[in-house]
């Protein structure tokens, strides 16, 4: 007797549309730029995220800490089934909640039995269930999800939504870690065009001028301080919200892709320390920086004490912070002289001798120091942050490349 035939494989039951990094960050280029559901908790998508993402969790915190820790130490089988029942907790708000971010009628339908279905044969079985197509291009309505590598976790979603007709649904292959590769390596390949360094005392106006700047000339600056969420000094972090090295990173990049440098420049910037607050600068940053040409800011004393009493003091809470900061200050310039000397004219309200007491004894001398040996390619001095913007701008265009 002949042998039996072989058993015919297995074929998979729901496609997976996918997008790679690249092809995601290309479509950006071409001003593309779908909805993009972030999957993972919400202490992930706070670290850092893609750009324009919102964050639509299939698991918070405390149970994606549960799964994890039985999967490694159990088993992944247990570790699916309990996530299993939490997705089937979760799936009606989940799914409500993409209809709503798209603009798409989501029917009656029964979606706890669509994942038990999907899921009844286990990790195994939903995975071999799934097949990756990868689409040609992404659309404007495209919506594309995404998980921390891309794994059961949207490629499942997208599969679901699939076979519930949701268009242009699409999975981001490798998910977030995926495109944190991405932000990497285009940082280190980064070639800066021809860069300008506006560089000034404390309280010239220097992202006053940097924003003045960008909106003559969209696309031409990258604003170091706005990415690190940070004024990279020593009061910097006051009534602003830090971001992390990784959205640091990741902000920077989408900057200088989508910016002027992009396209040869130029590239305009304030001049930093190599840290910006905590967030360390790229290498790629840091060496343009270095070797750009060094735009000087000066302003009258009285012109900087009310931009830094208009930047540090305006927002709620900003008094309580520099409360809790200044006597660091006070310690580094001498404990017996100064013990509570800046926070007590912060109490009385007396902030414009406060702010020219921190210029003259601690901000100044700081300056100094660090830009001892520096040339300057240009000396503007700001008074009004569009006219002196415009000064700048007529500059660098001199100095660019003809043709």
């Amino acid at each position: 007797m002949s042998a039996p035939p072989p058993p015919a494989p297995i074929r998979p039951a729901h496609v997976v549309p996918t997008v790679s990094p690249a092809a995601f960050v290309a479509e950006r280029l071409r001003g593309v730029t779908p909805q993009v559901v972030d999957l993972r908790t919400p202490s992930e998508y706070a670290v850092d995220r893609l750009p324009g993402a919102v964050n639509l969790p299939i698991f918070d915190d405390e149970e994606r800490a549960i799964i994890g820790t039985l999967y490694k130490r159990e088993s992944p089988e247990q570790a699916f089934s309990v996530g299993r029942e939490k997705v089937l907790a979760r799936v009606d708000d989940l799914v409500l909640g993409i209809a709503e971010l798209t603009g798409w009628e989501l029917g009656a339908e029964d979606l706890q039995s669509r994942v038990r279905a999907m899921t009844e044969g286990g990790i195994g079985g939903l995975e071999s269930a799934l097949e990756a197509q990868k689409v040609p291009e992404l659309r404007p309505e495209s919506v594309v999800l995404h998980c921390w590598r891309g794994g059961l976790r949207s490629r499942s979603v997208v599969a679901l939504l699939h076979e519930l007709g949701v268009p242009g649904v699409v999975c981001l292959q490798r998910g977030y870690q995926g495109y944190r590769q991405r932000v990497i390596a285009e940082l280190e390949s980064f070639e800066a065009p021809p860069t300008f360094v506006l560089r000034g005392y404390t309280g010239t106006g220097k992202t006053l001028v940097l924003r003045a700047i960008e909106r003559l000339r969209p696309g031409w600056t990258l604003d170091l301080e706005g990415c690190a969420g940070h004024r990279s000094s020593t009061l910097g972090m006051v009534g602003l919200e830090p971001t992390s090295q990784k959205r640091f990173e990741s902000l920077i990049a989408d900057h200088l892709r989508l910016g002027a440098a992009a396209k040869g420049g130029p590239l305009v910037l304030e001049g930093e320390s190599r840290k910006v607050g905590d967030r360390v600068q790229p290498a790629s940053v840091w060496g343009a920086m270095q070797t750009g040409t060094n735009v000087r800011l000066d302003a009258r004393e009285e012109r900087r004490i009310e931009v830094l009493c208009e930047d540090y003091l305006e927002q709620p809470g900003s008094v309580e912070e520099l409360r809790g900061q200044l006597p660091f200050i006070e310690r580094r310039l001498g404990p017996k002289a100064w013990a509570g000397r800046l926070v007590g004219l912060l109490d009385d309200g007396a902030f414009d001798e406060l702010v020219a007491l921190l210029l003259e004894h601690y901000y100044d001398p700081l300056y100094e120091h660090s830009e001892k040996g520096k040339q300057y390619g240009l000396t503007v001095q700001m008074e009004d942050p569009e006219e002196t913007a415009a000064k700048i701008v007529a500059f660098i265009e001199e100095q660019m490349p003809r043709g």
